[in-house]
This record gives structure tokens, C-alpha cells and sequence, in this order.
């Protein structure tokens, strides 16, 4: 019976071991393509605010309850390494694949207002290799989508044209009255004649 026992306790490790590294290698597997990692305080969070939270997310983001060791060692040696000091505690995961960072954020903050906790804010999060704390969120939440990005992209292309276009309207109607001042002779009066050219 011992060799049993010995046996079976020599394979837990392993087993154990090879659930982490399958844990770890699906959070890797979320990582790609992601454009922000974000870390939320969950501590008392029930299983229905969770899945109140998913639900509101838009397609692009994605929310994951992880143990922060498995994070910390899916993010070792990546881009997100930084996060690694938020990886305390209890935490969620917010996973965003899309660059339209604001739209992602809005739900749990509306989450928070809505449940009054306050208290479970963000940890930190990481964008384009730089980490943010949770005194910093107030940058990620105001920055503008790609739809403004592109209006005021194009407002910066469309004014130099817009500026052409009143100089040359101007030219024309300036054009325009100087003929209305030169107005042609009238049938009774006699044309000046016009001045021979010399040969």
C-alpha cells in the first residue's frame, strides 16, 4: 500500500504543476493582441457582479478572474511585465484587444457607481508598455476614441483646403465687382476708340 501512496503522492505535484502551466499559457493566449492589461481590486465581489460586469463589456474586452501568481508568471519577460507589482491581492483581470481604451473602462466604472464600491478601483493597468497606477486612470479614461481621433485628424487636413478655397471665393467675387464696375457702354453712347498700336 505504501508504494501506492508514494506514487500517487509523486504525481500530484506534476499534475498540479501541469494545471498551472496550462492556466499560465491561456492567460499568455490573452495577451495577444491585447492593447491593455488592467488589474481591478475584486475582494467580496459575488459571481452575479461578476457576470453583470462581463455582460456590460464591449466585444473587444474581456474580464478574467486569475490567480495573480499565474498572471505574474504569463506577463515575466512580455511587455506587461510591469504589472507584475499589481499581481496582490485580489484580483480581475481586464483584458482589452481593441485601441478604443475609454469605451473598455466605462463599464466598470459605471459598475462602481452603481454598486457604490469605490473601494474596488483599479490596480494598475499597462498601455503601450507604460504602467499606470489608479490615481492615473483619469488619463486612459480621456483619451479620445478613434472616431474623434479621425475628425480631428481630418479637421487638420481639411483646414488648409478650406483656407484655399475662401482665398480663391474671394479672388472671384473680387473679380466679379471690379466687372460690375467696368460696366460695357450703353448702345447710344459712343465707344472710345482704341488706341492704335504703333509699327
Amino acid at each position: 500500500m505504501t508504494s501506492v501512496r508514494s506514487s500517487a503522492s509523486s504525481l500530484a505535484p506534476s499534475i498540479r504543476g501541469a494545471a498551472e502551466l496550462v492556466r499560465q499559457e491561456a492567460l499568455r493566449r490573452e495577451l495577444d493582441g491585447c492593447q491593455l492589461l488592467a488589474g481591478i481590486w475584486c475582494h467580496g465581489f459575488t459571481v452575479a457582479q461578476l457576470r453583470s460586469i462581463r455582460g456590460s463589456l464591449p466585444p473587444t474586452a474581456r474580464l478574467v478572474v486569475a490567480k495573480n501568481s499565474d498572471m505574474a508568471a504569463a506577463v515575466a519577460g512580455s511587455r506587461w511585465e510591469a504589472l507584475r507589482p499589481c499581481a496582490r491581492g485580489m484580483n480581475a483581470w481586464l483584458f482589452v484587444r481593441s485601441d478604443e481604451i475609454p469605451p473598455a473602462l466605462k463599464p466598470y466604472r459605471d459598475f462602481q457607481k452603481e454598486w457604490k464600491l469605490q473601494l474596488n478601483d483599479f490596480t494598475g493597468a499597462v498601455y503601450e508598455g507604460r504602467l499606470y497606477g489608479p490615481d492615473d486612470f483619469a488619463q486612459l479614461e480621456a483619451m479620445p476614441t478613434r472616431a474623434q481621433s479621425y475628425q480631428y485628424l481630418l479637421g487638420c487636413l481639411q483646414m488648409p483646403a478650406v483656407n484655399v478655397l475662401a482665398v480663391l471665393r474671394a479672388r472671384q467675387e473680387a473679380l466679379a465687382a471690379a466687372q460690375a464696375d467696368n460696366k460695357p457702354p450703353e448702345e447710344g453712347e459712343a465707344a472710345a476708340p482704341a488706341p492704335a498700336a504703333e509699327k
